[in-house]
């Protein structure tokens, strides 16, 4: 079997029970701010085929910001500010909602919109309420269709690519695979508009610094807000709860066909994943707080031990029991976690044994500052 196909092959229906198939803006919205009507049909169609084979399917879809600034006749594609974006996002969403569900419900598909922002898959409750919903969606039949509420997001808190979000999303569905539609046809070993010598990376095992290294930060279309860059941020995340991401060539009809045949694109393989919690701690976009460690604590937390107080040398930021937090070595971060300690009872026991700690806090101290069963490493 050709290796490229093989790899294509593990977001088959078979091995790919549930799969999350994001769209981005320049494959959907034309350069006029006008829906690509044609292929998002052929997308739809692929997506009845993959249904009636068996595969549940999420959409995560972008374009509401493009068609809305048409509508509203904004610069920039409705980004020249974030008030910009948020009115065509207001406009836009009504629109590009009405396509999916026109073209879907013409497939003999039910569609649902969910609309989230980054704080509904970083709180974690929210995020199983999100879970909870889209698990009930897909019992009933129905197509989950997911965007970014970008009438709602604040520039401080929102996803920003739809990219982060599909992988984010497809953690809280419990999906298997994620193909990324794009403008372009995967990951190059260089950029190749700019390189011809550059060439098609088909398979990715382990994001090296050498493969972050060949990613290129802009978005070729200015119409969507991503790039590679985002693309591999969302491999890790992915990646970090087991799950396959593609990026695969959205610009030809039938994108999803094409791949299952053709094998082009690059695969991100995923190991195995971690524990719910874990995985959805290492896909976090944001934390409360940095606690800063030395070497020791670093190579402990490396062998699967919890983070201790005596390790700790620094605290940044406001938090409280619970609140997620960084933890940084020397030489960046590296891990993850829940804190067992508010910022402040934190920088009173830091560098302090245990048998110290309960002078300094007037009580009795809890086994570490960041538990093992609640922390990843990154």
């Amino acid at each position: 079997m050709d290796a490229a196909l093989g790899a294509s092959a593990r977001f088959a229906p078979g091995p790919c029970a549930r799969l999350v198939v994001k769209t981005g803006s320049s494959l959907l919205v034309d350069g006029a701010g006008a829906v690509r009507r044609d292929w998002l049909a052929s997308v739809v169609a692929d997506v009845a085929a993959r249904r009636a084979s068996g595969q549940q399917i999420v959409i995560v879809s972008s374009g509401a910001i493009a068609l809305g600034a048409r509508r509203l006749d904004l610069e920039k594609g409705g980004r020249a500010s974030l008030e910009d974006a948020q009115a065509a996002a207001a406009v836009g969403q009504v629109a590009l909602s009405a396509v999916w569900e026109a073209l879907l419900s013409d497939a003999g598909l039910t569609m649902a919109q969910v609309l989230l922002t980054l704080g509904d898959l970083e709180d974690r409750r929210r995020y199983l309420n999100v879970s909870a919903t889209i698990e009930r969606l897909l019992a009933l039949g129905a197509v989950p269709v997911l965007n970014e509420n970008d009438t709602v997001a604040t520039s401080e808190i929102r996803f920003g690519d739809n990219d982060r979000l599909a992988a984010r999303a497809a953690q809280a569905a419990g999906a298997q695979g994620v193909v990324l539609l794009s403008d372009v046809d995967g990951l190059y070993t260089a950029n190749p508009q700019r390189d011809p010598a550059a060439t098609l990376v088909a398979e990715v095992l382990t994001l090296t610094p050498e493969i972050e290294a060949m990613a290129d930060g802009g978005s070729g279309s200015g119409l969507g807000s991503g790039g590679m860059a985002a693309k591999l941020a969302a491999a890790r995340i992915a990646g970090a709860a087991g799950i396959h991401l593609a990026i695969a060539d959205g610009r030809v009809a039938h994108p999803l066909a094409r791949f299952a045949t053709t094998g082009r694109g690059t695969v991100f393989v995923a190991g195995e994943g971690a524990r719910a919690k874990k995985a959805w701690l290492a896909g976090r976009l944001t934390v409360h707080g940095t606690l800063s460690v030395d070497a020791g604590a670093v190579a402990a937390l490396r062998r699967g031990k919890s983070l201790l107080a005596a390790g700790v040398t620094g605290v940044e930021g406001r938090f409280v029991r619970g609140d997620v937090v960084a933890i940084a070595g020397p030489e960046g971060i590296v891990a993850r976690g829940l804190a067992a300690y508010d910022a402040g009872d934190a920088a009173r026991i830091k560098g302090l044994r245990n048998d110290v700690q309960g002078a300094a806090l007037g009580y009795a101290p809890r086994a570490a500052v960041v538990h093992a069963d609640h922390l990843v490493l990154v």
